[in-house]
């Protein structure tokens, strides 16, 4: 069964129990005041009918009813009614007495000449002594007893008192108001079942909706929430999730177009070199290195493709053991300024065969000490140094190496005077595969790989990496590495 039936038949159910209880009040209450349940209808009236007097007046009417039942002739005299009269004149009611169709006594404080046309007709079993009659807005309400002269002739006494105009108005107007109230209950029940109804039912039906459409794999949606309440906590929640949810696909599917690029990076990368090997292998069969000067390039060429197979594969399998955080870390206290120092002597007899000066341009004058890994730090130093040297294109090429220390970091700079890197490329520069030159062509870059794993690693030391270029003057690579002081 949907909430919303639930709801209809709670509300529904409400109300009969609201106006079952109603009724059963009202009649338990008329049932109580006349002892009689088929005065139900006119349990408005019941009041007026055994309480139209007040106490001293109704002492009064009974002193005159004695009188008509024991000595009905003594009604008749002006005196005696004058004198009751007066009593009650005190307590603001008034005293008439009829014989047949004749007025016998008519107190002044009632003063309506339409009385007697507004009074019950004779009734000697006196069925019914107590009720209220109205001339135009005036509202009364009597005590009457009928009665046989001496003679015979049919008499009546009234004690007659003066109500408000308005208990006429409610007495009349009270079948109305009931209905009215009944309306009131009706329609605030609707009311009360539209409110929920929208504030409940109308947000589970759109994380309903949310649920389908995530089902049918659509994230792209937006849940509006309106309310703070558990629905409107709930809604949140879900809009969360479908956030996350719809975060973690964009995620995967970016995860899946670099595998694809990966993928189509790796096969170029050793495709190139399996197809010179393969070439110069089918020279050497088909008798093409016919001399032992060309079996010695043909040779050579062979071993030198290898050699690049076997660093792409290297740095393969090192940048993917970073990526998935599975190298060791071995971190020692060192001088920076020294380990470059020694990376310089190491690397300045290629780097002169290439044409290329390093030199240091800046270096700390004290000793800077840093907590890394050498092994790694110098593959670093390397990799940047070898991504340098692929693209000088000045007569004097020339790589400045600098450090640069505060109190927390040690900042390395390597800079280079060749062609520099293009603004929109240095975002990229740090993605694995990436070249600024999309041709991949092997005689001026390497795997792509070089500054990925550098990145790898000056993240694992806890630092951070980033590049500095200007087109046709050249480029400086920064890291840092964080210091540690002698004990």
């Amino acid at each position: 069964m949907s909430i919303r039936i639930k709801l209809l038949l709670s509300y529904t159910g409400m109300l009969v129990i609201s106006l079952l209880t109603f009724f059963v009040a009202a009649s338990l209450f008329t049932i109580a005041a006349t002892g009689d349940f088929n005065s139900f209808r006119d349990f408005y009236k019941v009041h007026y009918q055994l309480n139209p007097l007040t106490e001293q007046e109704e002492n009064i009417f009974l002193e005159l009813k004695y009188l008509a039942k024991n000595e009905p002739d003594q009604l008749q005299n002006q005196e005696l009614l004058a004198d009751y009269d007066f009593k009650l004149k005190t307590v603001r009611a008034g005293l008439y007495v009829r014989r047949e169709s004749n007025q016998v006594f008519t107190s002044p404080t009632i003063n309506q000449p339409e009385l007697e046309n507004s009074l019950p007709p004779y009734d000697l079993n006196n069925n019914q002594i107590r009720n209220t009659f109205n001339i135009g807005e005036r509202f009364y309400a009597y005590a009457k007893f009928d009665f046989k002269f001496s003679d015979g002739a049919k008499g009546s006494v009234f004690v007659i008192r003066e109500r408000s105009p308005f208990g006429e108005v409610i007495r009349k107007l009270l079948p109305m108001l009931v209905f009215l109230l009944l309306g009131v209950i009706v329609i605030a029940n609707v009311l009360l079942y539209r409110w929920i109804t929208r504030s409940v039912v109308k947000p589970l039906d759109l994380l309903r909706n949310s649920a389908e459409n995530i089902k049918e794999g659509n994230l792209d949606f937006e849940l509006h929430l309106q309310t703070k309440d558990e629905i409107g906590q709930l809604n949140e929640a879900f809009e969360n999730m479908r956030k996350r949810l719809q975060e973690s696909v964009r995620l995967r599917l970016e995860d899946e177009e670099s595998r694809k690029e990966l993928i189509s990076n790796i096969s170029h990368d050793l495709r190139t070199p399996i197809t010179n090997i393969k070439g110069y292998i089918e020279g050497i069969r088909d008798g093409v290195a016919d001399t032992p000067e060309k079996m010695d390039k043909y040779v050579n060429i062979i071993y030198s493709k290898a050699v690049d197979l076997d660093l792409l594969v290297d740095e393969l399998f090192l940048y993917s053991k970073l990526d998935l955080k599975q190298v060791p870390f071995t971190f020692e206290h060192v001088d920076i300024v020294q380990f470059l120092d020694d990376c310089i002597d190491e690397l300045h007899y290629d780097l002169e065969k290439k044409g290329i000066t390093i030199q240091w341009n800046q270096r700390t004058a004290e000793d800077t000490l840093v907590i890394a890994d050498l092994e790694k730090i110098k593959r670093t130093v390397l990799n940047i140094i070898g991504n340098s040297q692929k693209y000088m294109d000045k007569p004097e090429k020339i790589i400045c190496v600098s450090v640069q220390a505060d109190a927390q970091w040690a900042t390395i700079e390597i800079k280079d005077n060749g062609i520099g890197i293009p603004q929109e490329a240095i975002p990229h520069l740090f993605e694995r595969f990436y070249r600024v030159e999309q041709s991949r062509n092997s005689s001026t870059g390497g795997s792509g790989l070089g500054l990925s794993i550098a990145r790898q690693i000056v993240e694992g030391h806890g630092g951070r990496i980033w590049v500095e270029s200007k087109q046709g003057v050249g480029t400086s690579l920064f890291f840092t590495l964080k210091r540690t002081h002698k004990q």
